[in-house]
């Protein structure tokens, strides 16, 4: 299953968080854990997307697997949507097999956000092309590459892992205090995913109008496989409250998910039928983490 990725510098913190407070897990991980390679890094992203489409010019893109080439070109056009907007995005295409990682994901280093493609060694990346319907592709790859926007735009202005002014969430009564700091972080983090599905979807519904259900039901699909309800990547209500799509009409793709994305945040926290399941398989208190 794809994940929309998270800040690298802040990996290891969120994997101790899930080794906490999920069970073991034999299918492929959703997170993105492999450090892009600095010589992969593409900081003119037209210059690249003509040497890909001219692969016998140029050895970078002769490079370029076939699979790489078709995340490439479905993703590209929310490259240049934030190219014009000015947010200091790049390319980062790992060239060293990454198996288990996310196919798309975002780093955030140095002042500049990283779209990072994994796909060599990585059987998720052909898997997840082939769970979409073949016309919509090029739109559900736009959506992935939206969402990593939306992350992008949080980090760019200092929002990452807070939450509006007012709002609170207080963890589970009986939650022991040793997990309490865990638990927040995985909140937190869940409430960045649904912030940045609804950024996919306002891409959608703006870009892909005529197409809008059929790519809110392949991503509630998606977000609904091997669901641990209220994990990390349990984004439903927020999914299911985009509905229509006319909620996420507004001229701006990160106002328009930031409007329903309130409305969420409530409904969300109050779903504390998880947190048994969340915490029953964790090793006692004060136990070494594995």
């Amino acid at each position: 299953m794809f994940v929309f990725g998270v800040r690298l510098p802040e990996l290891e913190s969120i994997h101790s968080l899930r080794r906490r407070l999920l069970p073991p897990r034999s299918t492929c991980a959703r997170d993105a854990t492999t450090q892009p390679h600095p010589a992969a890094s593409l900081r003119n992203p037209g210059a690249f997307f003509a040497a890909m489409l001219l692969a016998s010019a140029s050895s970078l893109a002769a490079d370029l697997t076939p699979l790489e080439t078709r995340w490439v070109q479905g993703f590209w056009p929310v490259v240049v949507y934030a190219q014009k907007a000015g947010l200091p995005l790049d390319v980062v295409v790992q060239p060293q097999a990454t198996p288990g990682s996310a196919p798309l994901a975002l780093g955030f280093v140095d002042g500049r956000c990283k779209l990072v493609l994994s796909t060599r060694g990585n059987a998720e990346a052909q898997a997840t092309l082939d769970r979409i319907e073949p016309n919509l592709v090029d739109a559900a790859l736009e959506l992935m590459a939206a969402h990593e926007l939306g992350h992008c735009r949080r980090y760019l202005d200092g929002t990452w892992m807070t939450s509006p002014a007012g709002f609170t969430s207080a963890p589970p009564p009986g939650l022991h205090p040793e997990l309490v700091g865990a638990y927040r972080g995985m909140r937190a983090v869940r409430r960045e995913e649904g912030y940045a599905d609804l950024v996919g979807l306002a891409w959608t519904w703006q870009r892909h109008r005529p197409r809008y259900q059929r790519l809110r039901a392949w991503l509630l699909e998606e977000r609904a496989r091997d669901l641990l309800p209220g994990s990390h990547h349990d984004t439903l209500v927020w999914v299911r409250l985009a509905g229509d799509g006319h909620a996420l009409g507004q001229a701006s793709i990160f106002d328009a998910a930031a409007a329903l994305w309130g409305n969420g945040l409530e409904r969300a926290d109050r779903e504390e039928d998880a947190v048994p399941r969340l915490t029953s398989g964790l090793p006692p208190p004060g136990s070494p983490v594995p």
